[in-house]
């Protein structure tokens, strides 16, 4: 096991030596190790911009688990979230997953299973972050554009050429050619494909986004920036 000396493992448990336990297994292998004893607790404590996991305990008085689950979908940096179950309640388990936990481990843990869930959790939880800082990036480049700018863009990434641009607005091809050449130069691109890979990070890295079909998405572009 290798362990991320800048990562953070959060733990929510509200029984006090379950998290010592796993704190204990968590810095012998050389983790930061950060504990809460309740998800109230976590939000109003964490700091999200820390890239690492969060294990919790799938009982909790307070709250549904599920809860947790989906106030981290909704959040700005959604870490990946490993649930721990004191029964083996394949069901819930199967829920869970699917609405986006990283890993579902049931008592008594199996210390190698979750050090090695944790490991890979952190490695998703990287990736994805600079995924996020790369749309964010593309996303402010695009508010750079003009709405018309903006209409052309949708039709580059269409494959209209120039021509078939002035026909689809009803303006003149030089003057495409010149809100063309402004595109590029806001956009930090030379080609059509570049101008496409930037509007497909943008809906591929929003849970929203994705919500629409792609067609959709381009239709009203202008609306969803």
């Amino acid at each position: 096991m290798s362990s991320n000396p800048m990562a953070l493992i959060r733990v929510i448990d509200e029984e006090e030596s379950a998290r010592n336990s796993l704190k204990f297994l968590l810095e012998q292998e050389g983790w930061k190790v950060r504990l809460y004893f309740s998800i109230k607790d976590f939000f109003e404590n964490d700091n999200p911009m820390i890239p690492g996991c969060l294990i919790s305990n799938i009982q909790v008085r307070e709250t549904s688990g599920f809860e947790l689950q989906i106030r981290l979908k909704k959040s700005e940096c959604p870490m990946p979230l490993i649930y721990i179950s004191a029964y083996a309640d394949v069901g819930t388990a199967v829920m869970a997953l699917r609405e986006g936990a990283y890993d579902f481990l049931t008592k008594p843990i199996n210390d190698e299973r979750l050090l090695e869930s944790v490991e890979a959790a952190v490695n998703e939880d990287w990736q994805s972050r600079s995924t996020l800082k790369n749309v964010k990036k593309n996303r402010e480049l695009l508010l750079t554009l003009t709405g018309r700018e903006l209409d052309i863009v949708r039709l580059i990434t269409k494959g209209l050429n120039n021509k078939e641009i002035a026909e689809e607005l009803g303006i003149a091809e030089k003057t495409v050619k010149v809100h063309r050449s402004s595109i590029y130069r806001k956009l930090q691109v030379r080609t059509p494909l570049e101008v496409f890979k930037i509007i497909d990070s943008v809906y591929r890295g929003n849970n929203l986004f994705r919500s629409y079909e792609k067609t959709q998405f381009l239709d009203n572009l202008n609306n969803f920036l």
